[in-house]
Formats: structure tokens, C-alpha cells, sequence
């Protein structure tokens, strides 16, 4: 009789314990939540390049891409015969940064958030008759990008050897208009879609 009173006794209370976990919402067999697997590329952040397999094939440069709402450094490489002149130099620069900005950002890059406004085609040449002497001349007006694009190129073209380093660089178009030194800035970098590079005339410069 004792031994059936105590089994009794433990079914009545593994029953009222289940009740009781039913109650709060909780299942003894329940499986736990598959969220999915993380993701496989932190946005905009890229594997190290290896400088020294960039060296071999042309001159490591950077372009700015746009990645989410702001422009971000990613690092290229342009070819330059050794032994150019350097005004053929920044030009042979100058036109290899605009061919590496209308290039398609690669799969790792696209995976990571990266693409570019900048269309191909544009060339780059040099300064007019009373032009500046570091005056960029583009096959397309400034004024015809758009802000994206325009944002890309300033900072590009500004942080490399094709500008003069301080942060600027004279743009011009194809037509007789005076060109224009345009800056990048932190804002622009930040908001290139509505914040446009600050530029001022740079005839008589």
C-alpha cells in the first residue's frame, strides 16, 4: 500500500510540473531557433590586398566607391610605362583612376556593398591655354554627372598624384568654359548624393 501511495504520490507531481512549464510557455522538447548562418562579409570592409602582387602588375593607387550612403577607399593598380615624362604621368594616372572608377566592382567587392556612378567612356585630358597648369579637362562636363559620380572623381582624382595634394583638383569640361577647382571634404565623403564637392572659379589662378 506504501509503495503504490508514493508512486502515486511521484506521477501527481512530474504532472503538475509539466502543467506548470505549459503555463509559462515552456516546452521540454522544444528545439532551438536556427537564425540562419551569419553573414559571410562584414559590409563595406574588405580583405587586405597583397600590396606586393598589386606592385607587380602597375601603380597602387586608391578610388573611392560608394558603399551604402558615403564613399569609401578601395585599392587599384593603373599601368604607367616607366620612363613617362610627368605631365604624361598624371595624365596616364588621371585616365587610369577614371577607368578604375567606371569598372564594375568585383564579386567580392558587390558582396561587400560596393559599386560606383562613374560611366565608362569619359577620358581625361590635359590644361588649355590659360587653364592651370594642373587643370584636368574631361571629355564630359562636371556639371553632366551627377552628384555620385562627381563626389567619386573629385576624391579620387584630389588624393592622388594626378592632383596637386592638397585635397582639390581643377576640372574641366570639353567646351570653352573656365574650369573649376573642386574639394573634397569630409561632408562630401560622408553624403555624396546631396552634398555636392565645393568648387570655385579657377580661372587666373
Amino acid at each position: 500500500m506504501t509503495t503504490r501511495l508514493v508512486s502515486r504520490a511521484r506521477i501527481g507531481a512530474v504532472s503538475v510540473l509539466a502543467l506548470l512549464l505549459a503555463g509559462c510557455g515552456i516546452r521540454a522538447t522544444e528545439v532551438p531557433t536556427n537564425f540562419g548562418p551569419a553573414p559571410s562579409r562584414v559590409r563595406c570592409s574588405l580583405a587586405e590586398p597583397d600590396v606586393s602582387t598589386q606592385a607587380a602588375r602597375g601603380l597602387p593607387v586608391q578610388v573611392f566607391l560608394l558603399c551604402g550612403s558615403s564613399l569609401v577607399t578601395v585599392d587599384r593598380t593603373v599601368r604607367v610605362p616607366d620612363g613617362a615624362a610627368d605631365s604624361e604621368r598624371r595624365m596616364l594616372v588621371a585616365q587610369g583612376l577614371l577607368d578604375q572608377l567606371a569598372a564594375q566592382p568585383s564579386p567580392a567587392e558587390k558582396e561587400a556593398g560596393y559599386s560606383t556612378d562613374v560611366r565608362g567612356g569619359i577620358t581625361v585630358g590635359g590644361p588649355r591655354p590659360g587653364d592651370p597648369e594642373d587643370t584636368l579637362r574631361l571629355s564630359m562636363a562636371p556639371d553632366g554627372l551627377t552628384s555620385y559620380a562627381l563626389a567619386q572623381i573629385v576624391c579620387t582624382f584630389s588624393d592622388s598624384t594626378a592632383a596637386e595634394g592638397d585635397g582639390s583638383v581643377v576640372l574641366g569640361g570639353p567646351g570653352a568654359g573656365s574650369p573649376r577647382r573642386y574639394a573634397c571634404t569630409d561632408e562630401v565623403r560622408a553624403r555624396p548624393g546631396s552634398k555636392e564637392p565645393p568648387s570655385k572659379d579657377a580661372a587666373g589662378e
